[in-house]
């Protein structure tokens, strides 16, 4: 029996030794009706998009996932070029300025001048087209191994999940049991009390023979939980099925908790005594704490 919880974490850090780049990747998913991906990735990397969908969708079904990308490049050791143009204008501003103040300014040093903001820039080295290939390459690589941890927290915490549902699976079984041997659920009460209504409709008034046999069909109804215990019994097999199945149940099985919860509120509905209403209302708390943990499951 495995199953998969949808909630889970994972990181992977990966670097290209050539290049100096690194990067990390993070990846968190939650409970989610589908597969829904969010992707929060660097300028420049925004065509991976499609394949890391692909990756995920290969390995998950269901969750809400936050996929995040960060890289931190080397620095460059690109060259410097000199703007000359820029160059030229400071000087020829400094000799206007020493032809209207003569004697007042001083003519600027050359080491000077190359400190202004935009005479010397840095060279920038264009992207290399095979490098950049080879760095999406081992970022998809990297992020095949970010899913797959993924995947194994998700499993990890199914794990838990799976003991937790299964102590609510076996007291569900232990309250129908319980409540299969309640006066009421008996055959021989049932008997006596139907009699007895009978009785006191027959003697209430004289009613038309369509209308007794409707309510002679509605007292036979209400007083038979026969139909309800037995539904309940066969989604007890249901779900130990389901778990045994283990991965990808989330969705029957949550189907499976509706019927339950029907089962017994119809349950509850046709109690004549306090005994068994008391287990029907155990039953509905118990079916709720199962589909609590049941929305976790992928």
């Amino acid at each position: 029996m495995t199953l998969h919880s949808m909630t889970g974490f994972a990181r992977v850090e990966g670097r290209d030794a050539g290049s100096g780049t690194e990067w990390v990747w993070d990846l968190r998913s939650v409970n989610g009706k589908g597969l829904d991906a969010r992707f929060r990735l660097p300028s420049g990397f925004e065509p991976m998009e499609k394949p890391l969908r692909d990756a995920l969708a290969a390995v998950l079904s269901r969750g809400s996932v936050s996929v995040s990308l960060s890289v931190a490049r080397a620095a460059a050791s690109s060259g410097l070029s000199l703007n000359a143009a820029w160059l030229e204008t400071l000087i020829a501003a400094s000799t206007e300025m020493r032809a209207r103040f003569p004697g007042q300014v001083e003519p600027p040093a050359f080491d000077g001048l190359l400190q202004v903001k935009g005479v010397v820039e840095a060279a920038e080295t264009p992207a290399d087209a095979t490098v950049e290939a080879a760095l999406h390459t081992q970022l998809l690589a990297d992020f095949s191994r970010a899913v797959a941890a993924l995947a194994a927290a998700r499993a990890e915490e199914g794990g838990r999940i799976a003991a937790v549902v299964t102590e609510h699976v076996d007291a569900i079984a232990d309250l129908i049991a319980r409540a299969e041997t309640t006066a009421s659920a008996r055959a021989d009460t049932r008997k006596e009390r139907l009699a007895r209504q009978l009785a006191e409709l027959l003697d209430a008034a004289e009613l038309p023979e369509e209308r007794l046999t409707q309510e002679l069909a509605l007292l036979i109804t209400r007083f038979d939980v026969r139909e309800e215990l037995d539904r309940l019994t066969s989604h007890i097999a249901a779900a130990r099925a389901l778990m045994a199945q283990g991965q990808g149940i989330g969705r029957k099985f949550d189907f499976l908790c509706q019927e339950f919860n029907r089962e017994a509120n119809t349950l509850c509905s046709k109690s004549a005594d306090a005994e068994l209403t008391a287990i029907g209302l155990d039953l509905k708390t118990t079916i709720d704490r199962l589909r609590e943990q049941i929305q976790n499951i992928e």
